[in-house]
């Protein structure tokens, strides 16, 4: 089997969360919302107010799914219009940091981290923009990570586990008789799937930009380190320094694909699609692709290998967020919101990017779904980033920015204190 080249591109699939069921809101039109013919001042020609949504990439049908959400809403809403942005997620950091710094944030954005919005004052509260209905349908744990102070900014959207994937196949050929459950077993059983060669890889990697700080956070919460909390965010922990040591020697020792520090998730996930490679971390996507692009891959998935075998995951809740910006928008955003989360608007569209729904809707909807229900299983042994905490986007930038370096022969203990530094900073 011989192995494409690994070409860096936008992130196709994410990570990454959460369900929500929503009790549809009847009467979301012009007159409900004020929106008739009139307007303000502040509004678009014609008296229209006008949205900007910002969000990533997470399929190659992302776009398409938020412009049928937004026709439908148009359609019910004449007097509003929606300018749909999408960037990947590679780019959109630095993009919404762009446009808050210049005055120009979205009316409505999709990102993971959100406290440091809040810290600025610059977002409404979930109560400002939606209806009793729709608060009321989001589950709790996810209100709970969407919360600061006791008050929801965050508005959960979709949730994510993490669960390893395996080469049935390959694994029958190096003689390996069961998924490895510890970090000792992971590294001897690549180990032995890279010297099958032929352009296969033990394990896969993925240290690149796109999301290094899940791959990352991955091994520290499997030997018991982590981020940190709300309060203080201590990423050069002896517990991470000891498991980006053990990152290192799986890097450097041929046990996965090569210049590991540089590779993005998204590609290296199609060489294990292609059957190239013996075990990569996947995501609930992951088994839809899957089945759409090699669905003869015999394939297996297992719990994520530990330093002593505990079982642990990544929990990934991704979030919209409302801008208070200038101008009278905020019964506009609502009305949005509102519709988008509606169970027969959302449930289609986290089920067709392939994540875990934030309410409780969703859920009773999708709970007998046979491709998440591994990743369900897994949440109770979930950690999650510290989102809110006002230094987690500083923490993630410099994670991805930095912590490549420990694939590519970087002092562990240096990179994870520089990174530290610029958190402390």
């Amino acid at each position: 089997m011989k192995h494409p080249q690994l070409v860096e591109h936008p992130d196709t699939t994410k990570r990454p969360l959460r369900l929500v069921s929503l009790t549809l809101v009847a009467g979301l039109t012009l007159s409900a919302c004020g929106f008739g013919g009139s307007g303000s001042d502040e509004t678009g020609e014609g008296g229209t107010v006008t949205l900007d949504l910002l969000v990533p990439t997470y399929s190659d049908g992302t776009k398409g799914l938020w412009d049928d959400v937004i026709a439908g809403f148009e359609a019910e809403n004449e007097g509003i219009t929606v300018n749909l942005e999408v960037q990947s997620w590679d780019n959109i950091n630095d993009v919404v940091r762009t446009k808050v710094q210049s005055g120009q944030a979205p009316d409505i954005l999709n990102i993971d981290a959100f406290a440091g919005f809040v810290e600025d004052d610059l977002l409404y509260s979930a109560d400002e923009v939606l209806s009793e209905e729709t608060v009321a349908d989001f589950q709790e744990s996810f209100v709970e990570n969407a919360s600061m102070d006791g008050k929801q900014y965050g508005l959960p959207l979709i949730a994510s586990a993490r669960t390893m994937f395996y080469n049935q196949d390959l694994f029958d050929e190096a003689g390996i008789d069961a998924p490895p459950t510890t970090w000792d077993e992971l590294a001897e059983a690549a180990t032995q799937i890279s010297e099958l060669g032929g352009g296969t890889y033990g394990y896969g990697l993925p240290l690149g930009a796109e999301e290094t700080q899940a791959e990352a956070g991955i091994w520290f919460f499997g030997g018991g380190g982590g981020y940190g909390d709300a309060e203080t965010l201590t990423l050069d922990s002896p517990e991470n320094i000891e498991a980006s040591q053990f990152v290192q020697e799986l890097a450097t020792s041929g046990a996965t694909q090569p210049d590991a520090g540089a590779t993005d998730r998204t590609p290296l996930i199609d060489v294990f699609i292609q059957g190239n490679i013996g075990m990569i971390v996947g995501l609930p996507p992951t088994i839809g692709q899957i089945a759409e692009k090699n669905p003869d891959l015999n394939y297996g998935t297992a719990p994520i290998a530990t330093k002593d075998g505990s079982p642990v995951t990544l929990g990934v809740a991704d979030h919209l967020m409302a801008f208070e910006n200038d101008g009278d928008k905020q019964e506009a955003i609502g009305a949005f919101l509102d519709y988008f989360y509606s169970a027969d608007v959302y449930v289609p569209w986290v089920d067709a990017e392939g994540f875990l729904p934030v309410t409780q809707s969703g859920s009773e909807a999708l709970a007998d779904k046979e491709t998440i229900a591994p990743f369900l299983d897994l949440l109770p042994a979930a950690q999650f980033y510290p989102s809110t905490n006002p230094q987690w986007s500083t923490a993630q930038g410099a994670m991805q920015q930095l912590y490549g370096q420990v694939a590519q022969g970087s002092d562990p203990a240096e990179v994870l204190g520089e990174i530290q530094a610029r958190v402390d900073s």
